[in-house]
């Protein structure tokens, strides 16, 4: 090879490893000095100033933050689906069109959670605890506790505390509804002597299924047993899944009424 042969193609690999300047949003082909050829592709989002589509999921927490992201968001082809065994409500931001696809990657999430009281309250549902156990449960809930009163219900807790040393024989129902039971004192002083505690067969509370829910009315029928070990008590909540399906419900209702879209009953693709 003479020099007149290598000076061009010196100059040609100079010219493909000088820099030159180059502009987001296009692909480049760039030669190199050893005969191959790089690919730089300028196209992505990271090189704008801002990006392309929106994308990514947002997750909020009660229906008053959902209607404020939807009303910042959705437009005319934006779709609503309600998972009531999910507990959640997910809103396609940017769903196909009639006349063409779209990226379905912009998406709002409502995820509900359990309050930490109605989580307690079923966490307990049907399970017999000791007397102790049992009124400390009560007092430790008195917020919730509607029908009879708070005040009423938390002398009934202070009763069972103090009846810990006695020996429960007997319960039955009365005509009023309540419960009675019949003890003996089993203390030195006291042995022997008979008595009785009067209790509501049922009661009423109060809860609020999810964060930022309604609250609703749930009645719990009290449940004993007495038996060696002694008297145990517990409630059984009535009909607590449909009471949940309700409020999940009444979310739903909730979203459709601020919302210019149907909530369709399902899960998006």
């Amino acid at each position: 090879m003479t020099n007149t042969d290598v000076q061009p193609i010196a100059a040609l690999a100079q010219q493909a490893l000088a820099p030159k300047q180059v502009e987001p949003g296009s692909i480049y082909l760039v030669a190199r000095a050893d005969g191959s050829v790089q690919t730089i592709n300028l196209t992505g989002d990271e090189y704008r100033d801002t990006p392309t589509r929106k994308t990514g999921t947002t997750t909020v927490r009660d229906a008053e933050s959902f209607t404020a992201y939807w009303d910042k968001h959705h437009d005319e082809n934006s779709e609503v689906y309600a998972d009531s065994e999910r507990l959640t409500i997910t809103a396609v931001l940017d769903a196909h069109t009639t006349s063409g696809a779209r990226w379905a990657g912009h998406r709002l999430h409502l995820a509900l959670r359990e309050t930490t009281a109605w989580k307690q309250w079923l966490h307990m549902d049907g399970q017999l605890m000791d007397q102790e156990a049992f009124a400390e449960f009560l007092e430790d809930h008195l917020p919730e506790l509607l029908e009879p009163s708070a005040a009423e219900m938390l002398e009934i807790a202070q009763s069972f505390q103090a009846a810990v040393k006695v020996d429960f024989q007997s319960a039955h129902r009365l005509n009023s509804g309540q419960r009675q039971f019949q003890y003996v004192e089993t203390q030195s002083t006291k042995a022997g002597q008979k008595g009785q505690l009067t209790v509501p067969e049922t009661f009423v509370i109060g809860l609020v299924p999810f964060d930022g829910s309604e609250g609703y009315k749930l009645t719990a029928r009290l449940r004993h047993r007495i038996g060696q070990n002694g008297l145990r008590l517990g409630y059984k909540l009535e009909r607590p899944d449909d009471i949940r399906k309700t409020a999940f419900d009444d979310v739903v209702k909730a979203i459709g009424e601020q919302i210019d879209t149907p909530v369709m009953n399902g899960t998006s693709a």
